[in-house]
């Protein structure tokens, strides 16, 4: 009892509840692992003793928190810490433009992140980083559609081998004047480890801070136009024949049908963008990077450095010198120098990478889309890159975040991902977590949180030890929360949770009540505590993206034909025998086909198409009170393919395949704005949103049979 109270003290549970009326004790060394992550020594009895009366100690002579959240609801309440305070206690705030007076008014506070100081009467004095939020984040103004993509699935006939920020920009172009789209929602843009090969997962990046500059468009960086007067002859020529090489690269994943070659990508438009850093910038150029690099600060500095060691020793961190893994070193601080030039090279490309980004904004605002580009956070990052570099502190030591063991995967998951310590984010006022919202929500209309669980707790996973002996660390909630608000109030930007998977009680409400979207998919919405059948249009929540599927899900078509299925037998990933796995696949298709006919979004009994079906489900989701519903783009094609098989690494092309038709045929952004089948699928989704008809009376009894649906 005494290790439980001691791992409670600090947010670390002993014991998991994978299903309801079901509890699962977490390993005393799991947990004594983790506490040690957390510089708690709990090895043995009288450590946790020790550990525990010091802990307890500060706890009774605190007189405040590290961080406070005061939401600016109708009706403030105090933190409970204010309300306990004893009694004479002074108290002083100084906002975070500089302002220094006493609280006052609490409900008439401004917006921010200030610093409160409190003296009480006995001299103790404390001080702590008071966050005062919006009550909510700011909602899509009206209901609407848009598209999902993977940005590097789709490339145009001007891309170098992978969908770029220049196709971003057309695309969001053509979908909000040709489509009426009011946004399009893409894959994370993090920066990635470099490495032979690069990781291809956007979902295990370098840095979330800073996107990848292998995203820029290199004609559109303004000196190319510039290049060919201000390089030499043999310097144009090589640019020229980059060039060449880049369509080369297009041609043979849009005409011979092979894999996106991110690195190969990456080596043409490195060298490209190093010969357009010898055109001199024009004044206004020159005064626009550095602005942009004195705004960034020491984050993009860090950065900038990370990414110079690694061309010099490699992206494998174990393999650095000992005195090089910390960012504050002498030895670091003599290589800053020594790599000045590769260390402004890559601050350059952070640079053109957010004008980049910028342009695909505007032309997503000028097309009259309502939301705008939706960027994706990813739940964590690789452990040997940037951000795990320069912010060491702040991450957990020999800790990797995961997945429990649930119905679906009795071995859990490990994602190889370090989290970040709740102790050292509340310590800093959360600033690591305040930079990187504020950066990724710079070029925004709204912003995807992938696994919006970790927001409360994430599953921790010792170093050497399996996903199923891991335990869940708690985070403060009500903290992340608030500072997610308060930067997505700054920069008008809707929020969307990923609440997909095991989500504990409280979770799904505690986000809404903070006017974050939900993300609900349509073959896992059933009515799970009635009769398991497809959940009604209308008894979907409001407060969410409905979709049909997802990046990591089997398209549309696939679940139609059956195809997702045998490609999971083909690589060993079913779990039951294949006839069986067939069978209930293919009740859970009709059962939802039967239901369309039941609402009157597919003709009874009548002749259809797998394009028909598909626009059904589509119709469907419009019939749905979701505030924004999204549409796969590979489904408007036909597309049969996943972009990302969980559970495979090589032996499945996961984040390289570009978008293609029913055929398996690539197809370019140009094919697709010209397609009927896009046109008519989207042309659903602009038809007015209807309510549902009354059921009519079928002539037989729709197939039933027990649901296959999985819900994730």
């Amino acid at each position: 009892m005494t290790l439980a109270r001691l791992a409670a003290l600090h947010g670390v549970a002993t014991a998991y509840s994978p299903s309801a009326g079901v509890t699962v004790p977490v390993p005393d060394a799991t947990v004594v692992e983790v506490l040690a992550a957390l510089d708690v020594d709990a090895a043995t009895p009288e450590a946790i003793r020790v550990s525990l009366a010091a802990v307890e100690e500060t706890c009774a002579r605190r007189l405040l928190p590290p961080t406070l959240v005061l939401w600016k609801d109708v009706a403030p309440r105090l933190p409970r810490p204010l309300v306990t305070l004893p009694p004479g206690t002074a108290l002083r705030l100084t906002t975070e433009d500089g302002v220094t007076r006493e609280p006052g008014d609490w409900a008439a506070l401004p917006l921010g992140v200030h610093r409160l100081q409190a003296r009480a009467g006995d001299g103790r004095t404390a001080h702590c980083t008071l966050v005062v939020a919006p009550a909510r984040v700011p909602q899509p103004p009206a209901r609407g559609y848009g598209l999902l993509v993977q940005l590097y699935s789709l490339l145009s006939s001007r891309s170098w081998g992978m969908g770029d920020l220049g196709d971003l920009r057309e695309l969001a172009d053509w979908a909000g004047r040709a489509l009426g789209a009011g946004f399009v929602q893409v894959n994370p843009l993090h920066a990635a480890v470099p490495g032979t090969p690069t990781d291809p997962s956007p979902y295990r990046p370098s840095s979330r801070r800073f996107p990848d500059p292998v995203h820029l468009r290199v004609e559109d960086v303004p000196e190319y136009a510039y290049a060919s007067a201000h390089l030499t002859a043999e310097d144009r020529a090589e640019l020229d024949a980059l060039v060449a090489r880049a369509g080369e690269l297009r041609e043979k994943v849009l005409r011979k049908g092979e894999l996106i070659d991110r690195d190969a990508v990456w080596v043409l438009k490195r060298r490209a963008l190093e010969l357009l850093c010898a055109v001199p910038l024009g004044p206004g150029r020159h005064a626009s990077l550095r602005g942009f690099r004195a705004a960034q600060g020491q984050a993009l500095e860090d950065h900038a450095t990370w990414c110079a060691l690694v061309e010099r020793y490699g992206s494998d961190r174990s393999q650095w010198p000992a005195d090089l893994r910390d960012p504050r070193s002498a030895a670091t601080a003599r290589e800053r120098e020594e790599l000045a030039d590769r260390i402004d090279f890559h601050c350059r490309l952070a640079w053109l990478t957010d004008e980049q980004l910028g342009a695909a904004a505007r032309a997503a605002r000028e097309a009259g889309m309502d939301v705008g580009i939706v960027h994706d956070l990813a739940v964590g990052v690789h452990p040997d890159g940037a951000d795990a570099w320069a912010q060491a502190d702040a991450f957990a030591a020999g800790m990797s975040v995961g997945a429990p063991p649930d119905a679906f995967n009795a071995r859990g998951q490990d994602w190889g991902l370090p989290p970040w310590r709740p102790d050292a984010l509340a310590a800093s006022g959360y600033t690591p977590y305040r930079d990187l919202l504020r950066g990724l929500l710079r070029h925004a209309g709204a912003l995807r949180i992938d696994h919006v669980m970790g927001l409360f707790r994430l599953w921790w996973v010792p170093e050497g030890r399996e996903p199923t002996e891991g335990t869940y660390v708690r985070y403060d909630a009500d903290a992340m929360l608030a500072v997610l608000a308060l930067e997505a109030h700054r920069a008008g930007a809707v929020v969307i949770g990923e609440d997909l998977g095991t989500v504990e009680p409280g979770v799904r409400e505690a986000l809404q009540r903070r006017g974050v979207l939900g993300t609900s998919v349509l073959w896992f919405e059933r009515d799970w505590e009635g009769d398991r059948r497809p959940l009604p249009p209308e008894s979907w929540r409001a407060d969410c993206v409905a979709t049909a599927t997802t990046h990591d899900l089997p398209s549309t078509a696939a679940r139609l034909t059956g195809e997702h299925v045998e490609l999971r037998h083909r690589l060993g990933l079913l779990t039951g025998p294949l006839e069986q796995e067939r069978a209930e696949d293919a009740r859970d298709a009709a059962e939802w086909l039967a239901y369309l006919e039941e609402l009157r979004l597919l003709p009874v009994g009548g002749p259809r198409d797998e394009e028909a079906e598909i626009r059904a489900f589509y119709r469907f989701l419009r019939r749905t009170p979701a505030r924004m519903a999204g549409v796969w783009l590979p489904d408007a094609v036909g597309d049969r393919r996943p972009q990302n098989l969980p559970g495979t690494w090589d032996q499945y092309p996961n984040w390289r395949l570009p978008i293609a038709d029913a055929e398996g045929r690539p197809v370019s952004l140009e094919e697709l704005a010209a397609s009927p089948r896009l046109h008519a699928l989207m042309a659903e989704l602009r038809a007015p949103a209807a309510p549902p008809e009354p059921a009519a009376e079928p002539d037989a009894e729709p197939p039933m049979g027990p649901p296959g649906a999985r819900r994730p």
